[in-house]
């Protein structure tokens, strides 16, 4: 007679005479991880969840057959590292910025699963940031093996996976990516992002294993302040727009979201432009004060700011976006490039910018081949700013065009009847003078709300010292008027291309409807001299033919 050999069966319903009984504990009331029996050997191992295993063996009444019994090898496997949350259940895991920040480490790590779990095994892992946060995951080490130890059968594809959602629950509308063990490559320190505070991570298992996943991963998170200090422009990494509606001043810095500074490219540096927009109804002027730059030293960012516009600096520029969007390529009228070189004056903003028209474009650059490793969890900031929006229809036109003369009046009355009188004011006008004049200025009908600068006060400022005004007035000195004419070299700027000009500065924190003035010009013409200054004169003579 011939007894076929039963080869290594598992389940109740196989093993009715001779089966050892495995726990996942210290005794037979944990739960059973399966039910062995027959004859060879086993294809894998079985680990559990914690460090004690129960093994149980039932003989038949009748007693062995071959009498050759079992044997078995025990060792230890290492467990967890140390996660920085809460945990649910066997594996369901809640993973916040407070837990992590309490721990003291500035990445938290989780691990697939190392140990046996039933089939439909589903495990979780929120990653929950604060409200201005974003998530980041990696994986380290990522490795996606074909199931070698399987529970229950399962002949389809993704009888593993790991998805990662954009959001707080497994929203099917949100999935960043899904690994499988069937097809999948596994990402290596790849930088999975969410676009808002939570990131959620699910693994399922259709099969159940009793040593561990076939995705074994090594995955790492952290969190970043995603806070935006004006509106965030949809589809960019950190463009922002700044509009007067919104708020009419307010601060800026670099983005506070360093993750930026990973992002590839093929253009040679990275950008975040902040875009300052207002309507000519509420305001024609921005006012952007550049306080402080901090970029830090690589070989690109030693030489002079001579060559901002063309070369690899880290730096920040300006412009007038006019009828175009595109950064000018060099310096000229309303552009400015500021790099870590740029000279700075103790107290002073490094720059003030005043737009002449009703919008303007700052753009930060950093050198590509350097910004993650300058920059990347850098807390400080490359730049600070504020901005402000000023020169209501109130003040009437901002630019005024040259002419020999003319006048300009405050307030301009007709806006009076569509707009109402704010509780302080702030008027930059422009007068643009013909090339190669002088101008004279007259205030007239001045009338200020009380004698306190404070309150109101008008200032001119030139060209060519444009950080100091040439000339004060306020309501204690409103009879000291009177100035000198200006020459053309005293309108006439650094910055080639440029209109000679002068600029006139009001400033009231009272209702404005009770400051007036008139401002009146002239332009003045230059009569020719002789080489030792007098000048030149002619003498007509009667020829006679």
């Amino acid at each position: 007679m011939t007894c076929p050999m039963r080869p290594i069966s598992s389940g109740a319903e196989h093993c009715p005479y001779d089966y050892i009984k495995i726990y996942d504990g210290k005794d037979v009331s944990y739960p059973v991880i399966g039910t062995f029996c027959g004859m060879g050997k086993f294809p894998y191992s079985i680990i559990g969840t914690s460090e004690d295993l129960f093994v149980e063996f039932v003989s038949s009444p009748a007693g062995p057959l071959l009498n050759t019994g079992f044997h078995f090898n025990v060792g230890n496997w290492p467990g967890h590292v140390e996660t920085a949350g809460s945990r649910n259940s066997t594996c369901d895991w809640l993973l916040t910025y407070e837990d992590l920040a309490a721990s003291g480490d500035s990445e938290g790590i989780f691990l697939s699963v190392a140990h046996w779990y039933p089939p439909h095994t589903s495990c979780t892992y929120l990653i929950q940031g604060q409200p201005d946060q974003i998530v980041r995951l990696y994986f380290p080490s990522f490795r996606i093996n074909r199931i070698e130890s399987p529970i229950a059968v399962f002949d389809g594809d993704c009888g593993e996976s790991l998805t990662l959602y954009d959001a707080s629950w497994p929203d099917d509308s949100k999935i960043i990516k899904t690994f499988c063990d069937t097809f999948s490559r596994p990402m290596e320190k790849h930088d999975f992002v969410s676009t808002a505070s939570a990131l959620f991570v699910r693994f399922e298992s259709k099969t159940g294993s009793y040593s561990g996943s076939s995705l074994y991963y090594w995955a790492h998170y952290d969190f970043f302040n995603n806070t935006h200090f004006g509106t965030a422009v949809e589809g960019t990494s950190c463009d922002e727009e700044f509009s007067s509606w919104n708020s009419v001043s307010g601060y800026l810095r670099s983005p506070l979201n360093t993750l930026v500074y990973k992002r590839t490219t093929t253009a040679p540096y990275l950008s975040c432009r902040y875009t300052f927009l207002t309507d000519r109804r509420l305001y024609a002027r921005v006012i952007l004060t550049i306080n402080s730059i901090s970029f830090k030293e690589h070989p690109y960012n030693v030489g002079s700011c001579n060559d901002c516009w063309g070369g690899r600096h880290d730096k920040l520029l300006a412009w007038e976006p006019g009828n175009g969007t595109r950064a000018p390529g060099g310096p000229g009228p309303g552009a400015h490039c500021l790099c870590r070189n740029t000279v700075l004056q103790r107290g002073v903003p490094i720059a003030k910018i005043v737009s002449s028209t009703e919008s303007l474009v700052l753009e930060l650059r950093v050198d590509a081949a350097h910004a993650a490793s300058s920059y990347f969890k850098h807390p400080a900031a490359l730049f600070e700013a504020r901005y402000e929006f000023v020169h209501s229809p109130l003040c009437g036109p901002a630019v005024i065009p040259a002419s020999t003369e003319g006048e300009l009046h405050f307030p301009h009355y007709e806006a009076l009847g569509y707009t109402e009188p704010p509780r302080s004011i702030r008027c930059i006008w422009e007068i643009r003078v013909n090339q190669d004049r002088d101008v004279w200025l007259h205030f007239d009908k001045v009338r200020f709300t009380t004698r306190d600068c404070e309150d109101g006060r008008l200032e001119v400022y030139l060209p060519s010292r444009a950080d100091h005004p040439f000339m004060s007035i306020c309501g204690h000195n409103v009879s000291l008027k009177e100035m000198p004419p200006l020459t053309s070299l005293d309108l006439t700027g650094p910055t080639p291309g440029e209109s000679p000009s002068v600029k006139i500065q009001f400033i009231g924190t009272m209702t404005p409807a009770r400051a007036a003035f008139k401002i009146a010009w002239t332009e003045l013409f230059h009569l020719p001299r002789n080489p030792d200054g007098t000048l030149m004169t002619s003498k007509l003579t009667e020829v006679s033919y």
